[in-house]
């Protein structure tokens, strides 16, 4: 990224949900314009009804007003394929000052499996059931709705994305017929509330998935331009920001950029939602032919994508990193080391800045 932008590009994507090639054109030149440039634009025209997003900010509320002992009854830990609830201090990535916490808590969700799965039987740690609290009815339809709803608009992305790839438009379906995309239920509290925590609500990270759609309550979100500036990424009615992730930088082999991002403390409750987008757990990914030239060869190496996912994951949260010390997960095979992607390069802003 060679730009200091001082805001985030906005890009109507109704024209991908039509029939108009030419339309579909234009607009997929914006969006690589924004990949690009920004790595994150806030989208419109996007169809999801205002009374499915309601929903969700409705449940969230219900869940994260539950007691924290009825709430730590679903804790992450306890499930099989990374699912539940996460408080306030178990999910963080400040390798050099473990006493920095994230000042979030976070009910976690993703594609939701039957128990008889095959590949949860084989026990993937990203795909299978999710937990659902017992004592909220009505919870776990308001998540699924707004999960299939927002689902869908990835899909509409993703070949807006394949477009401005200079792709067929449908590259991407073949990698998408059981991803483990994952919607986590965000919320921070009042920043007054926690005595031991960094200074944002999440410290500068990239997103591990191909690219991120989300919906805020509360300005809060901070954006890293070429300069180092923190450029501010409030919610804007009626617009979803989407965001570059670790796994379509290394497809566009860096074309499109995963942009450094980070939530300050704001002192207001504030809920997030992000849906991670990813492709099927086995997909390979490596940066495209088409895009590696003699002056500019593959910038990143072959990786599997439901790997890498894994790898970050268990880098990132303190249940895992336990069973690995532990002996009892291991790393997956091809998980790249640390630094090959965007997170880890943040390490030191995470703590200086």
């Amino acid at each position: 990224m060679t730009v200091a932008f001082d805001r985030l590009p906005i890009v109507d994507i109704g024209a991908l949900r039509g029939d108009d090639a030419e339309a579909k054109a234009r607009t997929a030149e914006k969006l690589a314009a924004a990949a690009r440039d920004v790595g994150f634009l806030y989208v419109t025209g996007h169809g999801i009804p205002r009374d499915v997003i309601d929903g969700l900010e409705a449940a969230a509320e219900a869940f994260f007003n539950l007691p924290i002992d009825q709430k730590q009854a679903y804790h992450i830990r306890n499930s099989t394929c990374h699912r539940g609830y996460v408080p306030v201090g178990e999910e963080g990535f400040y390798a050099a000052n473990p006493e920095m916490v994230d000042l979030k808590e976070a009910f976690d969700t993703a594609l939701d499996l039957p128990a008889d799965d095959p590949d949860y039987v084989a026990g993937n740690r990203m795909l299978g059931p999710n937990i659902w609290p017992a004592e909220l009815p009505g919870f776990a339809a308001k998540v699924t709705d707004y999960y299939t709803a927002a689902t869908g608009l990835g899909r509409t992305l993703f070949h807006g994305f394949a477009l401005a790839l200079g792709l067929e438009e449908d590259f991407f379906d073949r990698h998408l017929t059981k991803p483990p995309s994952q919607l986590r239920l965000l919320y921070y509290p009042r920043s007054d509330v926690a005595a031991r925590a960094t200074g944002w609500g999440i410290g500068p990270h990239t997103d591990f998935e191909c690219f991120t759609i989300l919906h805020s309550t509360k300005p809060g979100l901070q954006v890293q331009n070429a300069a180092g500036d923190w450029i501010e990424a409030p919610p804007i009615p009626g617009a979803f920001v989407v965001n570059i992730g670790d796994m379509l930088q290394a497809w566009s082999n860096g074309s499109f950029v995963a942009t450094g991002h980070r939530v300050a403390k704001t002192g207001e409750r504030r809920f997030s939602f992000p849906l991670f987008c990813a492709v099927d757990y086995w997909t390979e990914v490596r940066p495209l032919p088409s895009l590696c030239t003699a002056e500019r060869p593959a910038q990143f190496p072959p990786v599997i994508a439901g790997e890498h996912l894994v790898a970050q994951t268990i880098r990132a949260f303190t249940y895992l990193r336990t069973q690995l010390e532990a002996g009892t997960i291991s790393m997956p095979d091809s998980a790249p080391p640390e630094g090959t992607f965007g997170h880890e390069t943040l390490q030191d802003a995470r703590i200086v800045a």
